[in-house]
């Protein structure tokens, strides 16, 4: 039960880093006046952290000519995360941070949900159930909630 905690804690912690990013983004698109190339410099220093890791700690780099045999899905995840940055950075400083960050997280929880009722993606599978339902239903009057409110 230990490891779950420290799990959840970590996941916090990097949810407290997606509000944090997308407002030091939206100032940067001030400086920049582009969300995307704003987006676009937040990549860039991300991938140099994320080099330097790499470098720093050795990981081992997969076989090249393996690349080609994995599907074409695979590829897409980077386009997914420059696409989220970028509206992020859009949205913030026009719904602000809490009515934002209450719509991804609704339209997170709906893709999660459907990934894991389906099994895709190589998610354990977990069928939808009235529980998961209503849980969706009330984070959803939630978001309503917060917009209203």
């Amino acid at each position: 039960m230990a490891h779950f905690w420290w799990l959840a804690l970590l996941a916090l912690a990097a949810g407290t880093c997606i509000p944090t990013q997308a407002g030091i983004n939206a100032r940067l698109s001030l400086w920049t006046r582009s969300p995307v190339l704003a987006a676009t410099i937040s990549f860039l220093v991300g991938t140099v952290v994320l080099t330097g890791y790499v470098l720093a700690t050795r990981l081992p780099l997969p076989a090249l000519r393996s690349a080609a045999a994995q599907p074409w899905w695979l590829w897409s995840g980077g386009a997914l995360g420059a696409f989220f940055v970028a509206v992020t950075i859009y949205l913030a400083p026009r719904l602000g941070a809490t009515n934002m960050l209450a719509w991804v997280l609704a339209g997170q929880m709906l893709a999660a949900m459907a990934l894991d009722h389906f099994g895709l993606l190589g998610y354990p599978l977990h069928p939808l159930s009235l529980g998961r339902l209503a849980g969706i239903i009330l984070l959803i009057a939630g978001v309503l909630m917060i917009r209203i409110f």
